[in-house]
């Protein structure tokens, strides 16, 4: 079966955080894009949910620009 790029759904992937924290006026972190919420969960979510989350953070850096 070809393959499709996607990461098998048990692995997670690795964190957004790059160690520049701060929350903004809309309440998004300066150096990850993650809500504060997202940031608090981020170790419960599941494989699936991380792996969602990092598709919102790319949308909403191609949004910024």
């Amino acid at each position: 079966m070809p393959s499709t790029g996607a990461a098998p759904p048990e692995e997670r992937p690795p964190s957004p955080c790059i160690n520049i924290c701060s929350l903004d006026e809309r309440g998004y972190c300066i150096g990850c894009l993650r809500t504060g919420a997202e940031i608090g969960r981020w170790l419960a979510m599941s494989a699936a949910e991380q792996w969602r989350l990092i598709a919102e953070l790319k949308e909403r850096r191609r949004q910024q620009r």
